[in-house]
Formats: C-alpha cells, structure tokens, sequence
C-alpha cells in the first residue's frame, strides 16, 4: 500500500480546497444568524457587485445594514432615538421602508405595491425606484 502522505498535491489544488473548507464553514455559521438583520436580506456569504456611483453604493450599504445617519444620528449627540409621530416608533429603515402607513401612498407609486419585502428592496439587485422613493420621501439625504 502506498502511503496518502507521500502523494504530491498540486498547489492549487490544495488552495482551492481549502478555500472551498473555509467558505462552505463561512456559509454553515452564517446560516445560523437568522436573528440578524442582515442575513434576512443577505443569506449568502457570496460577495455583492457594487453600483458604479459610489454614493449610491454607500446609501444602499447604509440601508442594509440599518444604519443611516438619520436613525443613528443620536447615538452621538446623546439625544432620544427619532420617533415616527405617525406609529410613535422609534424610525427605523425598516420602519420607513416597510412598515409606516405615512408612505403608503409613495410605496404604491414606487413600487406598485404598498407591502413591501426588505430582500427584494435592498437585495442583491435593489429595486429599480429604490432611490427615487427615498428621494420623494426626504429621506435620501439623510442616509
């Protein structure tokens, strides 16, 4: 019998698989975030390409992870976190995007629906008329 040890393996070969390892481990941990919010609109550990305007780039990767300088903005001045007077919940991009009735009208005209689902609106591919609700709205200029 002929000892696996003395097998020549090609460089490339053993780099592939380990990095086939790595990210199918990547991936298993990732799985098991379900509670994080990034994972509902980004399930995959694959990378995302990025838009060609960076400032657009920017804004989508604030909305995606939920922090925007409109809903964090407190953190730093140690003010009360903004509050919806509409719904007297704390804003959120998930509350803006999804959840308050104010923008019924604006999702509608956007997005020719008023229920909205976070995954198609900031996933891999955004919706089409993401930034010209958020624009409508007043709100792009505060991500």
């Amino acid at each position: 019998m002929s000892d696996p040890m003395q097998h020549s393996v090609c460089y490339r070969d053993l780099k592939t698989s380990t990095q086939n390892y790595i990210h199918r481990v990547w991936q298993e941990t990732w799985d098991q975030q379900i509670l994080n919010k990034l994972h509902s609109i980004h399930p995959s550990t694959s990378h995302w390409a990025t838009l060609p305007v960076r400032r657009h780039d920017v804004r989508l990767t604030r909305l995606r992870i939920g922090h925007t300088r409109f809903t964090h903005r407190h953190l730093l001045f140690g003010e009360n976190a903004p509050e919806c007077p509409s719904c007297k919940v704390p804003y959120s991009v998930y509350h803006i995007l999804i959840d308050c009735p104010v923008f019924n009208h604006h999702r509608l005209t956007f997005f020719h629906t008023s229920v909205l689902i976070l995954s198609d609106s900031l996933g891999e591919s955004p919706h089409q008329n993401l930034f010209a609700f958020l624009l409508k709205i007043g709100f792009l200029h505060l991500i």
